[in-house]
C-alpha cells in the first residue's frame, strides 16, 4: 500500500459569517512518463546551463532576476523583494463570492480539480453546506490563495458520491480574459448551411448507435502504455520493430451519406460479433 495522500494546504470556506476549516487535497495524480536526455554515444547524462546570450559565461542562479520585454531586447527588471511586495496577500480562506447554477459554467473555464474534506471540529458546518448545496442544485464561485497566486474556483458536491463517499470538490477556474473567445477565431462553421433531413436522420442514429453510460474506468491511455512496453522490452534486451506510420489523407472530400451508412454498418457488424451478455441472477 502507497503512501496516504497529505493535504496540499489547509484554511478554511468562509461564507457570510461562517468559517468552515477544510484540507484541500489533490484529486488528480499525473502519470506522466519522464526521460532523461543522454548523449547516443554513450549513454551520459546531459546537464543544461544557464549561460549569458551575449558573453556565453555562466550564471549562478543568485545573479538571475526576472526580466519583461517591453519591446524587442528591451526589458523592465524586477527584483524579487518587488515581486514579493505585489505577489496576492496570503489568506488562510476560500472566500465564497456567489452561489450559481453548474449549467451555468462552461466546462471550458475547468482548471485542475481538489478534493475538500473538514478539518478537525468542521464536520457539522462541513455536512450542512454539502447537504445545502445539494438540495438547492447550486455549486459556490470563490477566490482563493494558493503558492503565491490568486485563484478562481468553483466548490461542488462531488458527483461521484454513488459510488464513494459523500465531499466537496474543488476545480480551480480560468479568467474570463484567459480564455479565447470563439469570434477570435477563423475558419468558423457557417450558420446558414443546409442540412439533408436524410443526413441528419442518420447522424443521429449514429450518434445512438454510440450512445453509452460515462465509464471513466474503460478509457485507458494506449499511448502511455506502448512506451511502457517499450521501455520494458529495451530493458530486458529484445529489440523492437518500428512500423511505417501510414500517411494521412488530408482535405479529402468526402461523401457525407457514404461514410454515415458505412459508420452505421460498421457498428452493427461489430455488434453483432459481440457475446450476448448474460443476465444477472437476481
Amino acid at each position: 500500500m502507497g503512501d496516504l495522500p497529505r493535504p496540499v494546504w489547509n484554511g478554511a470556506i468562509s461564507f457570510g459569517l461562517i468559517n468552515i476549516p477544510v484540507k484541500l487535497y489533490n484529486a488528480v495524480k499525473r502519470k506522466t512518463i519522464h526521460f532523461q536526455q543522454l548523449r547516443a554515444s554513450d549513454g551520459c547524462k546531459i546537464r543544461l546551463k544557464r549561460v549569458c546570450e551575449t558573453d556565453g559565461a555562466e550564471v549562478a542562479n543568485t545573479e538571475i532576476t526576472k526580466g519583461y520585454e517591453v519591446s524587442p531586447d528591451r526589458y523592465v527588471m524586477i527584483r524579487p523583494e518587488e515581486m514579493e511586495a505585489v505577489y496576492p496577500k496570503t489568506t488562510r480562506r476560500i472566500d465564497i463570492e456567489d452561489f450559481v447554477q453548474l449549467t451555468q459554467i462552461d466546462p471550458m473555464y475547468y482548471e485542475r480539480p481538489y478534493y475538500l474534506t473538514p478539518d478537525k471540529g468542521a464536520g457539522k458546518a462541513y455536512s450542512l453546506l454539502l447537504k445545502a448545496m445539494e438540495k438547492s442544485g447550486k455549486v459556490a464561485i470563490a477566490k482563493m490563495v494558493l503558492r503565491n497566486k490568486q485563484y478562481l474556483a468553483v466548490i461542488r458536491p462531488s458527483h461521484s458520491a454513488r459510488s464513494g463517499p459523500k465531499l466537496l470538490t474543488l476545480s480551480t477556474m480560468l479568467f474570463a480574459d484567459e480564455v479565447v473567445k470563439p469570434e477570435e477565431l477563423e475558419g468558423l462553421p457557417e450558420e446558414d448551411i443546409r442540412l439533408n433531413e436524410r443526413e441528419m436522420a442518420m447522424a443521429e442514429q449514429l450518434i445512438q448507435s454510440l450512445s453509452a453510460e460515462f465509464e471513466p474506468q474503460k478509457y485507458e491511455d494506449e499511448y502511455r502504455q506502448r512506451i511502457l512496453d517499450l521501455i520494458e522490452s529495451k530493458a530486458e534486451g529484445q529489440t523492437f520493430a518500428v512500423q511505417p506510420v501510414p500517411e494521412k489523407q488530408q482535405g479529402k472530400v468526402i461523401d457525407l451519406m457514404a461514410a454515415l451508412e458505412a459508420s452505421l454498418a460498421a457498428i452493427e457488424t461489430k455488434s453483432e460479433g459481440k457475446p450476448k451478455r448474460k443476465k444477472r441472477a437476481k
